[in-house]
């Protein structure tokens, strides 16, 4: 039966109008109960969304105080690293500031992380090239050394013993221990100036290396001194 139009009602009997009646009532009570239901719904899943958002805002604070001690260690480890740099290099440091410059990702490598840059960069301040090998022409260099040490020793040596001499007293009693520590320092002095050299080259002063200049050294310096006590009257 279809529903009655407003007009119909004036046409339609009594238990007519209210058989609709009664169905209507029926009707509304089942849109009531829709609209509950699809009350319930939404705020069920606007409660679900809120937990979800809820769960994602403290994942995401997490995130962000993981990312700042991240921050903060690779800070601290950058400037470890630069301040272990400006050591190294020295003087040579001033032209690039002691301060730590501004960090940056080098161009087209950002898909990686900050840790591998640092790694990188400690290999690279802790790398010590390998020393190079002690050519003939330093070694050349090293004889020449204990023979100049050798002839110091001696002419101090002499220049000490007269001065005692000419001096008296007791200065004269301590000339020949002054003369003979002279005479043994300079060569000594010697192997101290072969190291600076070699540091200079960049190369390894090994233990056949000081023999050479330690021993042309005292060698020079015993045959001259033998030779001038030689040549000496009396």
């Amino acid at each position: 039966m279809s529903e009655l139009e407003p007009a119909d009602f004036e046409r339609a009997d009594y238990r007519t109008v209210l058989r609709r009646l009664t169905t209507l009532d029926e009707r509304a009570a089942t849109l009531r109960d829709e609209a509950h239901r699809w009350h319930t719904e939404r705020r069920a899943a606007a409660d679900t969304a809120v937990r979800e958002a809820a769960g994602q805002l403290e994942d995401a604070e997490l995130a962000v105080r993981r990312a700042r001690r991240d921050l903060e260690h690779v800070d601290a480890r950058a400037a470890g690293l630069w301040s272990e740099f400006v050591h190294r290099i020295g003087p040579a440091a001033e032209r690039f500031g002691r301060t730590l410059p501004p960090a940056s990702i080098p161009r087209q490598r950002g898909d990686r992380d900050a840790a591998d840059y640092l790694d990188e960069v400690e290999s690279r301040v802790k790398y010590t090239p390998p020393a190079r090998p002690i050519t003939f022409g330093t070694k050349l260099v090293f004889v020449l050394l204990g023979l100049a040490g050798g002839l110091l020793g001696v002419t101090g040596n002499l220049l000490v013993t007269r001065t005692g001499e000419a001096a008296g007293g007791e200065w004269q009693q301590a000339a020949p221990v002054v003369a003979l520590l002279v005479l043994l320092c300079c060569p000594v002095l010697a192997v101290v100036t072969a190291k600076l050299i070699a540091d200079r080259r960049e190369t390894s002063l090994d233990t056949a290396a000081v023999v050479t200049v330690l021993g042309t050294g005292l060698l020079t310096a015993g045959l001259l001194f033998s030779a001038v006590r030689f040549a000496q009257p009396g």
